[in-house]
């Protein structure tokens, strides 16, 4: 008996069919291979063009930036003179309620005398403002010479060229350092020096508890010596800081429970909605194909037009204030909530239900215990992280219906004047954030577990 090894090819098999066939896909791979790439560099290149990046990096101005930076972690104090009235003001941020009392100034501001006013930056540079001119000399020696006039500003330098770092015009001279900076128009010559820190955070001139440390503020709470006659000390303390006119604390914590309750309003109440409204979009609840039809819809329309969106149109319908950015947040996570509730209902284990049915249950009844318990961690969850994500989104929807913190960081961000209220209001928004993610998860894993 014979035996044949091998595989005898099938008689219908078209072996150069099947190479053609290889061929193709081997060249349809190399084309995606190769052709994604250049699609995407086109789409790079196109964008170089297209959104002007040349023309960006020209335009850049590294040391604007420089200087809002070192606005956000420092203060700085304004010497300004009124050119016309030779009045001369000394205030922490150009405020006038940081505004030094005449015969208070800081050590580094010297009177001398006939209008003349002597401003020692920091490295070395002094800058001396008299009536006829302001003079600028730096570490080494150099004068360079201001002379504001109704025809202009006249700029007076060594060696007759305007270095880097002088911007002049014949409006305006502004002299930027690393000891400070120095601005002349013909109205006012203002002097800016900088300093580390937050200055009148906790208290401000005006108050007997500038300057004072921590210590001494310490001793002072418990002293029977009161400052204020008829008020305890801890209570002056705690007013002079809660009631502080250039910080304005007591304002801020209300901005700030105006914008978490903003967020925790919507949230909730667009929850509230969206479970019943759930159950009516998810196919293994609602027969009815209309209904169900109609209730997506409604979810998609809802969630397809964006907060920010909403916000503008109901402000214009019922005026600004946090009730209007709350609804705003409600309409679009009711749009959410819907889809993503649905989406959880059409995915419960259908055994719990029919076991509920076969011991005769209502329908009410067979939702409540055999539904629910399944999708509550889904919609706890969703709902948590949700709220903790609105925390954020207040704040933009307070800008534009003026409320919450969101309308103090837009009109801090407007001025440009006061950066470190910038960050001041950033830092907040952060850690209130962080205490909302802090506080869900532990509520997730309480709930959740329980």
């Amino acid at each position: 008996m014979a035996f044949t090894t091998g595989a005898t090819p099938d008689a219908g098999f078209d072996l150069a069919s099947a190479r053609r066939g290889a061929e193709r896909l081997i060249a349809r791979k190399r084309m995606i291979a190769f052709g994604a790439p250049a699609l995407v560099l086109a789409y790079l290149v196109y964008i170089f063009f297209a959104f002007d990046i040349a023309g960006l990096a020209a335009r850049a101005r590294p040391e604007n930036a420089a200087v809002l930076l070192s606005d956000m972690y420092s203060h700085k104090t304004h010497v300004e003179r009124d050119n016309r009235t030779g009045a001369v003001e000394v205030a922490i941020e150009g405020e006038r309620k940081g505004t030094y009392p005449a015969d208070a100034w800081p050590a580094w501001v010297t009177p001398a005398g006939a209008g003349t006013t002597v401003v020692t930056l920091g490295h070395g540079q002094t800058v001396t403002i008299a009536p006829e001119d302001v003079r600028f000399v730096t570490v080494d020696g150099e004068t360079y010479r201001i002379v504001p006039a109704q025809s202009g500003i006249v700029l007076d330098t060594p060696d007759g060229e305007v270095p880097d770092w002088i911007s002049a015009s014949n409006t305006r001279v502004m002299i930027t350092t690393e000891g400070g900076r120095l601005t002349v128009t013909k109205a006012r010559t203002e002097v800016f020096r900088y300093f580390f820190g937050w200055e009148l955070f906790f208290f401000t001139l005006d108050s007997p508890f500038h300057g004072r440390s921590f210590t001494e503020l310490v001793g002072m709470a418990f002293s029977d010596d009161e400052v204020r006659p008829g008020v305890s000390n801890a209570a002056a303390i705690w007013s002079d800081f809660w009631n502080n006119s250039m910080w304005r604390h007591r304002d801020v914590a209300w901005a700030l429970c105006e914008t978490v309750l903003m967020a925790f309003l919507g949230t909730i109440s667009a929850a509230i909605i969206a479970v019943p409204l759930a159950f009516l979009s998810a196919h293994n609840f609602t027969p009815n194909r209309p209904v169900l039809f109609g209730i997506r819809r409604i979810f998609d329309f809802l969630r397809g037009v964006d907060a920010l969106i909403w916000t503008i149109v109901l402000s214009r319908a019922f005026g600004p204030g946090p009730l209007t950015g709350s609804l705003a947040i409600l309409l679009t996570d009711t749009g959410s909530f819907g889809k993503l509730f649905s989406e959880a209902l059409e995915n419960v284990d259908e055994k719990q239900v029919e076991g509920l049915r076969s011991t005769g249950a209502s329908a009410l009844q067979r939702n409540r215990f055999g539904v629910i318990p399944q999708v509550a961690p889904v919609i706890l969850s969703q709902v948590l992280y949700y709220l903790e994500s609105n925390t954020r989104s207040a704040t933009v929807i307070g800008a534009i219906v003026g409320g919450g913190i969101g309308l103090l960081l837009t009109q801090a961000i407007i001025t440009q004047k006061d950066w470190e209220e910038v960050t001041y209001y950033i830092v907040l928004i952060v850690i209130v954030v962080m205490l909302m993610d802090t506080l869900s998860g532990w509520l997730r894993r309480r709930l959740i577990r329980g």
